[in-house]
């Protein structure tokens, strides 16, 4: 029997207004999103509905935003009676997947997505780190050339075949990007990021990230949860926090995430959150797989 998986988005898919259509037209979506918002210490409903955007892309707003209206969207589905057997995220989205799936409840989900965003803005500040995107090169031939540079540079997200993001100290992610391109990359890109994040110039981040977890009541989860870090199937709070704590400053192997999905049944993936970036990651990696967007009233109807 085919299975369904829950996929949701990460940093870069914000948008200022996203989750307000819901909010003023749904009685539902309005009250579980008032509960989070009554939950964290941030004026998040008007950044997220009004803006403006340049605060909406700090971190410490960015990361709880899209994971609400993740998580209220989610609620809605399910409402419909459309259940995950599994899910998973990418790199934030990961956090999405873990209230989606039962592991935290709503509110504590985002309030412990808020804290991440704050501990990742203070260690993000404090490295001079970037991240790019490179595009139409095998990952292994990336990994190779990288390893030749001094200093931290490294393949952080594997998004599709022909796209790995690079992260690590600006000069050498600076440097790695030309090297990429005399080795064949067609397109080498620094994205307009606040800092290197999956790289290991983020481990102060998880080491302070670790410290909050005994806060929070972690469950075993309704739904199975496919790890970022290596594309495992999660059940346990442990093997879930250990990820959370890993996935800080390792790897998004979203296409080994997809390849799981698929191994395991998988032919139905619904993109919850705001954007369409997965349902084109995923085209890239599988064009067998069936991928709805779901993202606004009309998409629930």
């Amino acid at each position: 029997m085919s299975k369904t998986a829950f996929i949701f988005p990460g940093q870069g898919s914000q948008y200022v207004g996203m989750g307000k259509e819901l909010y003023e037209g749904n009685e539902a979506a309005k009250k579980y999103f008032d509960e989070i918002f009554e939950s964290i210490d941030l004026d998040l409903k008007e950044v997220m509905f009004e803006g403006p955007e340049d605060k909406l892309k700090q971190t410490k707003y960015t990361q709880p935003a899209i994971v609400a209206m993740s998580l209220v969207l989610t609620k809605l589905l399910e409402n419909k009676g459309v259940k995950a057997d599994y899910v998973t995220g990418h790199s934030l989205g990961e956090y999405s997947a873990l209230g989606a799936g039962g592991f935290l409840s709503l509110d504590e989900t985002v309030k412990l997505t808020a804290r991440r965003g704050e501990i990742m803005n203070d260690v993000s500040s404090q490295v001079n780190g970037t991240m790019a995107a490179i595009i139409g090169m095998d990952s292994a031939q990336i990994e190779e050339i990288c390893k030749d540079i001094d200093g931290v540079v490294e393949a952080v997200n594997y998004n599709e075949p022909k796209q790995t993001v690079i992260a690590g100290g600006v000069s050498e992610v600076e440097t790695a990007c030309e090297k990429l391109k005399e080795a064949g990359a067609k397109r080498a890109l620094i994205l307009p990021v606040s800092g290197p994040f999956h790289s290991s110039l983020m481990k102060p981040a998880a080491d302070s990230l670790k410290e909050e977890f005994p806060k929070y009541d972690f469950k075993i989860g309704s739904s199975k949860l496919i790890s970022n870090t290596d594309a495992r199937v999660l059940e346990t709070p442990e093997e879930v926090k250990e990820e959370l704590y890993k996935q800080t400053f390792g790897p998004v192997k979203w296409v080994d995430v997809i390849a799981t999905l698929k191994v395991n049944g998988v032919t139905k993936l619904y993109e919850i959150g705001p954007g369409k970036v997965l349902k084109g990651l995923v085209k890239k990696i599988d064009k067998e797989l069936e991928v709805l967007n779901v993202e606004k009233l009309e998409d629930l109807a």
